[in-house]
């Protein structure tokens, strides 16, 4: 299939050209472009602005049926139109086709708990004497302010989309410059299944100008950011600047606390699938792998050779199982995270190199023994590389796992029921996993903690974060 067209959309109408600056879309199979994307002007954010301020107007009103009908129905267009825009997202991002094709399936599934979400919106009548009432409820928060980034090119847009629509808000969607044909098909869903037009607008642009312009305006009243911490950072004290609330979904540097009493093949299984999809670019993704001595070679040993097993390549080849990073940005910075590590004495099990001269292809590493002062053990590398370190017991373990201010995802792994309770309990993050991987769903809150932000998207308190509390007293 070709490539869409691509625009911004301001109250219904797609909008290109006349003049405005452009951005390359860049395939990362091949490094070569597949499109110009129009950026907005200052004219374009200011419309935008009176358009959701117009749309905050009347979606507020909406009932709870009317909010239903439009998730619903674009749960059903999502599924409907999977094919396309899973091939759309792995054009433009690199990802998988296999991966792309799970992206739309949570799509659906969290607009569709987002339509049921929006019936219970429940306040509370507070007890008082006769002739007296005293009343609680949850109302719209306003317009907001929404930035998505390319690593989930689908969801993340429809994460951002889904909650102020069930909640009664209006959005401006700003998605990332890298992968706007998803997210203007994530859109085109909710608008074809009867989104009122003026309610959810989607702009692009230089990224600073955008979010400058828009955070300054008073229409604007909650910022929803998924993205890095120095980011998240910046854009927080732009929304301080006005009181706006935020969601912040920052960045993270998954522990994975490996126990010997663990189910050794199954963790390896389970957790080099995990670390290698989309070639590591994932905020939850595992990271540093903190493994009890007793287990740690056979666990070193193993992922290494499961992760030089992994066929690398365009992600429509059905033979693929891990694609090219995003852009030319990630294979730079796995080099020089790699170079470093290694040059203070970490082992190079696997991996550590680029693949072809072509794309942004890069191959699955494993450092083992890695410093702890080794920049990729304080930085996020948001790539495919894992690092495998021993420790001597429990207290260890957990101190490594709380040791940097990220606390969005945390995995451990044991039999043990009541260390399963301990670990639960002592590491500081807003998800974690035992032997599992499976921390999410659209049901279910997904955030985090320290650095790696505040709030929650997905479950009821996706939707919880729209709202704003109002006690009204009657006497």
């Amino acid at each position: 299939m070709s490539y869409p067209d691509l625009h911004l959309v301001i109250g219904g109408e797609r909008i290109a050209g006349g003049g405005r600056r452009t951005s390359a879309v860049v395939n990362p199979a091949t490094g070569e472009p597949i499109a110009d994307l129009p950026l907005a002007d200052p004219a374009d954010l200011d419309r935008a602005l009176d358009t959701a301020a117009r749309g905050f107007r009347s979606w507020r009103e909406s009932t709870p049926q009317q909010r239903a009908a439009v998730l619903n129905g674009a749960a059903r267009l999502l599924r409907e139109r999977a094919d396309d825009l899973a091939r759309i997202a792995t054009l433009e991002q690199g990802k998988t086709l296999a991966e792309a094709k799970v992206e739309v399936a949570m799509n659906a599934a969290l607009f569709e708990f987002y339509a049921g979400e929006a019936f219970r919106l429940y306040g509370r009548t507070l007890v008082r004497p006769a002739g007296q009432r005293s009343t609680v409820s949850h109302e719209p928060v306003g317009p907001v302010a929404a930035f998505a980034p390319w690593n989930f090119p689908l969801g993340n847009p429809g994460r951002k989309l889904g909650a102020p629509i069930a909640a009664g808000c209006s959005v401006i969607l700003k998605a990332a410059e890298e992968t706007p044909a998803s997210a203007l098909g994530v859109l085109q869903c909710l608008l074809d299944a009867g989104l009122p037009p003026d309610v959810a607008q989607a702009v692009f642009g230089v990224p600073d100008e955008v979010s400058r312009h828009l955070l300054a305006s008073p229409v604007i009243r909650k910022l929803s950011f998924t993205g890095s911490t120095t980011v998240g950072r910046h854009l927080a004290r732009l929304a301080a600047e006005d009181m706006k609330r935020t969601t912040m979904e920052l960045g993270g540097h998954g522990p994975v606390l490996v126990f010997d009493d663990a189910d050794i093949d199954r963790a390896l299984d389970t957790m080099a699938a995990s670390k290698y999809r989309n070639a590591g670019q994932v905020c939850v993704s595992p990271t540093r792998f903190i493994v009890h001595e007793a287990v740690f070679a056979r666990f070193r040993d193993g992922f290494a050779e499961r992760a030089g097993g992994i066929v690398v390549g365009d992600g429509l080849d059905p033979a693929t199982g891990m694609g090219p990073m995003a852009n030319a940005r990630r294979p730079e910075a796995m080099e020089r995270l790699i170079a470093d590590a290694t040059a203070r004495g970490a082992r190079l099990c696997t991996g550590g190199e680029r693949i072809g001269n072509r794309g942004y292809f890069y191959r699955p590493t494993v450092l083992a023994d890695v410093p702890l002062d080794a920049t990729v053990m304080n930085e996020e590398p948001f790539g495919p590389i894992a690092l495998i370190n021993p420790y001597r017991d429990e207290e260890a373990m957990i101190a490594e796992a709380n040791r940097l201010p990220y606390g969005l995802a945390a995995y451990a792994w044991t039999q043990d029921a009541q260390r399963q309770r301990r670990v639960s309990r002592a590491i500081e993050s807003g998800m974690v996993g035992i032997n599992t991987t499976m921390i999410g769903g659209a049901d279910s809150p997904f955030g985090g903690v320290k650095w790696s932000g505040h709030g929650a998207e997905d479950g009821p308190e996706g939707v919880a974060a729209c709202l704003v509390t109002k006690a009204v007293h009657e006497g």
